[in-house]
């Protein structure tokens, strides 16, 4: 590989930041005794709007870690964000047995999620939001959980061009709904 481009991929590589979420240890019993075996799992994202997962074997812990982030730097999502802070709307995911509920929130709210979720929004680059996980604890579900509820996440901007509208009629719409229901009627 030429200089040019290695110093190319390096800057490509430097944009993304990495959290290792998990690490399982396996050991496969042998004459001699046990051989190690470690399976990482690496979430990935640009704190921008995209993230990705991945997973990576081997019998060297960083050697799993580097097979499991490019497989994440491979599997990228592209996620619209709200004021580049925080989602659009709510939103459900689920894999397997594990279901998540993320929560559009207010500025100043924070990421309010356990363990494997808060990776992976602070990898996109999400402030404000609030999530809940039910069912599954495991990590692997939670992560892929997540990642497909980011999946079903839209613009405005989407949803205007799918439906042909203007972006500001489907914002006031959202402000008008928000506020009758703020509002009490007497009756």
């Amino acid at each position: 590989m030429a200089r040019n481009q290695m110093r190319h991929q390096d800057d490509r590589d430097s944009e993304f930041v990495d959290k290792l979420v998990h690490i399982n240890r396996v050991a496969k019993v042998v004459k001699g005794g046990r051989r190690f075996g470690f399976a990482a799992l690496v979430v990935v994202g640009d704190q921008k709007g995209r993230v990705g997962f991945g997973k990576g074997k081997a019998r060297e812990v960083p050697e799993a870690i580097r097979k499991a982030t490019e497989t994440a730097k491979r599997a990228l999502v592209r996620v619209p964000l709200r004021e580049g802070r925080t989602l659009h709307h709510d939103v459900t995911g689920r894999h397997g047995a594990g279901r998540v509920i993320l929560r559009a929130a207010p500025a100043g709210t924070g990421i309010i999620a356990g363990g494997p979720m808060r990776a992976v929004f602070e990898t996109l680059g999400v402030q404000d939001v609030v999530a809940k996980s039910l069912g599954s604890s495991n990590p692997y579900n939670m992560v892929r959980a997540t990642i497909e509820a980011l999946k079903q996440e839209d613009s405005p901007r989407g949803v205007a061009a799918r439906r042909g509208k203007k972006v500001s009629d489907i914002v006031s719409r959202r402000r008008d709904s928000a506020g009758d229901a703020a509002v009490p009627t007497e009756a």
